[in-house]
């Protein structure tokens, strides 16, 4: 039986040093089962939100909780349950990949690597030493898997991996999430990849939760709109647009900008409504890139 409370909690929970804040106040919701993509440019604070959940880092304010434990108590035998996957990740280099295998085993309840190793084709005798960087990203995902855990939480696993690698690395995470109702965190610059497979995303910039929410959800509100007006486009018509407009360019009689809040049935129409003297008016679908990319130039106030 699946539990009912959420796989991730996190209220206010706010980072700084100093007198930098790192991480503004964060309220996020992660359920069972869920994929989320933690996504933002370098320095938006994935990495620190995510040590802050697995109690590497303290907060200086706010709480979480994981799997139902508060994350200030996360030690010891919590993490039979959680697993943690980052790009640098540290292994004995001169353990072969088998002699790993076995000497986690012993500090886990239960431990499956037989089928790890064979799915992700990984060499039992060859020491990690000798492995190449997705090699070595595959060993520590097959060394978080095998114990079956209800939690994973993946910092930049694909940063530097060819798209074979990234795509058997996806492969093998699903089948497990499929099979075991796990929950994985990731967080990544790949976003064309990550749109192909989770079902939440979340966005920081500058240490601040723009948003959280499933994918389909997002894809469905976010418009790209392109207006074409008989004349050149007058000032008149760019502050008609309202908060939630980003990315507006235009030029001579075209008006592009996307539509953040497009929740409405007929969005074309409710775009001619704001601009009568629109020519032609189209609203498009967008991908995960194309309104990263928007979010980033900055939200029209």
């Amino acid at each position: 039986m699946i539990p009912s409370s959420p796989a991730i909690e996190v209220c206010g929970l706010t980072k700084r040093i100093r007198k930098t804040t790192v991480l503004e106040p964060v309220n996020l919701v992660v359920p069972r089962g869920a994929v989320l993509a933690l996504v933002g440019h370098n320095g938006a604070g994935k990495t620190t939100l995510i040590k802050l959940l697995l109690n590497i880092l303290q907060p200086t304010a706010g709480e979480a909780t994981v799997l139902g434990l508060a994350t200030a108590g996360l030690r010891g035998e919590a993490f039979t349950q959680i697993g943690y996957v980052s790009e640098n990740q540290e292994m004995p280099e001169w353990m072969t990949v088998q002699q790993l295998m076995r000497h986690l085993s012993s500090l886990y309840p239960r431990w499956k690597d037989a089928e790890l190793l064979e799915d992700l084709q990984l060499p039992p005798e060859r020491q990690i030493k000798y492995l190449s960087r997705g090699m070595r990203m595959k060993v520590a995902l097959a060394s978080v898997l095998a114990f079956e855990p209800e939690l994973v939480m993946m910092d930049e696993p694909f940063s530097g991996l060819d798209t074979a690698v990234r795509s058997e690395i996806i492969q093998t995470l699903l089948d497990r999430v499929h099979d075991n109702r796990m929950t994985v965190l990731i967080s990544s610059h790949d976003l064309e990849e990550i749109e192909t497979f989770a079902t939440h995303i979340a966005f920081l910039r500058g240490g601040r939760l723009l948003f959280s929410e499933p994918i389909e959800v997002l894809l469905e509100r976010c418009r790209e709109v392109t207006v074409t007006f008989e004349t050149e486009i007058a000032d008149r018509e760019l502050r008609k647009l309202a908060a939630g407009c980003v990315a507006a360019e235009a030029q001579g009689a075209m008006l592009r900008f996307v539509d953040i809040r497009a929740n409405v049935n007929d969005h074309e129409g409710a775009i001619r409504e704001l601009m009568p003297e629109a020519v032609q008016v189209q609203s498009e679908s967008m991908n995960l890139k194309g309104i990263f990319l928007a979010l980033n130039k900055g939200v029209r106030s």
